[in-house]
């Protein structure tokens, strides 16, 4: 018998089993608002902390544009529930694995580590691995795909996950975990690529359909795809696609690389970095490491509220025209009063203003100081010049956006002309810094 704490009790009766039932059909997770795994008590404050923010995707539960009571009540459907995420090991008949299942589980150990310290312990995952190597029907060649984004072929995609979920459909319970991952024996240079999405990715945001076993079992939350040699970063970037989910025909958090000059022909490393043009190597989902062999840096202040890790009590929002100074807090330090600034300028645009430290994760960024980004949420994904996100470059004469941080003695205010708006590094007390902002 489901057990509900006595306010989803409540809840339930003032609006009905049947208003439940009919909002839990979509068959999705979007109830596990923080991405730990189990539906409890978290789930109903994160969403009662941001009751009428439309902002936050994660909150907006039934996806109905606002976030209110019937998000609390779908949650209340499914209080109590306990999901894990599943590894199925893949290998070829043409190449066989070397690494063992050990090494798998200490790469999902790794992410859930990452994850925790990027959530501020609120997130991470539960991965079960298979206990033996699936080999799928086909040679390593039919399932090869280009390494450009724009040029994959879905077909390719879409029957790797095909015969991957149904090697496994008579010994796994599939519909008991929130999404898969597909773990190859394959290097990238035999696949084609090191790491991806498949939904909500390659095959799109819309592809509930496709992801079924042949005996119908739907496979919830989503699937990614790796080669063995991919880095933690890749795998936080391809992960936090699914954790971020769909929300009104959107994916919740892109790549927040550009697609078309990814897409264009060179080597590969360098039409990627020519591609970071909007977050450089400041966030994993825009480039996944900063150098091969360090683990990736943190992830930034929008793409933790885009996750709804990032609580609504330790960002400080400036209204237009309001005059403030304030202490900003390392992103890194939990323990900090603010963490980020938003500066709405709209209904869909703002900036964030958020204190990058060499700290945790951190310690493996380009930079260090102050990161001013403009946000737009009516743009969905980084395509021809434009991104959800941009960062303000202190420094445009470094590359890469390897300069964009703003400190104190060097490229310490911003100003936005058109918007009257000024941004001043006072002080640095610490790994802190005093910020006025202001309006002309």
């Amino acid at each position: 018998m489901q057990r509900y704490p006595i306010v989803v009790v409540l809840l339930i009766l003032a609006f009905g089993q049947n208003t439940v039932g009919v909002l839990a059909a979509a068959g999705t997770l979007s109830w596990d608002v923080n991405g730990d795994g189990a539906i409890n008590l978290a789930d109903i404050f994160f969403v009662g902390n941001h009751f009428g923010d439309s902002s936050v995707p994660a909150a907006d539960v039934n996806e109905d544009g606002s976030v209110d009571i019937l998000d609390i009540v779908l949650i209340g459907a499914h209080f109590g529930e306990e999901y894990k995420q599943l590894t199925i090991l893949v290998e070829y008949p043409d190449v066989k694995h070397t690494i063992s299942r050990e090494y798998v589980q200490g790469r999902f150990s790794d992410l859930d580590s990452y994850m925790k310290e990027m959530s501020y312990g609120k997130a991470g995952i539960n991965m079960d691995v298979t206990g033996k190597w699936y080999e799928m029907p086909h040679p390593v060649s039919y399932y090869e795909i280009s390494p450009r984004n724009l040029e994959v072929d879905e077909s390719k995609v879409e029957n790797l996950i095909q015969d991957a979920i149904d090697a496994v459909d008579k010994e796994i319970e599939l519909t008991g975990y929130s999404f898969v991952v597909i773990f190859m024996s394959a290097q990238r240079q035999e696949y084609g690529m090191i790491g991806l999405c498949g939904y909500p990715g390659m095959l799109g945001w819309q592809a509930d359909d496709v992801l079924k076993t042949s005996s119908g079992k739907i496979i919830k939350g989503g699937v990614a795809i790796f080669s063995y040699q991919a880095h933690l970063g890749t795998l936080f970037h391809d992960v936090a696609h699914i954790l971020g989910g769909v929300r009104n025909g959107k994916r919740v958090l892109p790549c927040l690389y550009d697609h078309d000059l990814q897409a264009e022909p060179g080597p590969l490393r360098e039409s990627f970095v020519k591609a970071i043009i909007n977050m450089g190597f400041w966030d994993p989902m825009s480039c996944h490491y900063y150098e091969w062999e360090l683990p990736p840096p943190g992830v930034s202040s929008w793409t933790k509220m885009r996750l709804g890790w990032l609580d609504q009590s330790k960002v400080k929002v400036v209204k237009p025209g309001e005059v403030t100074e304030l202490q900003l807090g390392p992103l890194e330090d939990s323990e900090s009063d603010i963490l980020a600034v938003k500066i709405p300028l709209s209904e869909t645009t703002y900036y964030l203003i958020e204190n990058r430290q060499f700290i945790g994760f951190d310690q493996y960024l380009p930079g260090s100081g102050v990161l001013i980004m403009y946000a737009d949420d009516t743009i969905a994904e980084c395509r021809h010049g434009e991104a959800p996100v941009k960062l303000m470059d202190a420094d445009p004469s470094v590359p890469n956006l390897e300069g964009a941080a703003f400190d104190i003695g060097r490229n310490d205010s911003f100003v936005d002309d058109k918007n009257g708006l000024r941004v001043q590094l006072v002080e640095k007390i610490g790994n802190s810094y005093k910020i006025s902002i202001d309006w002309q």
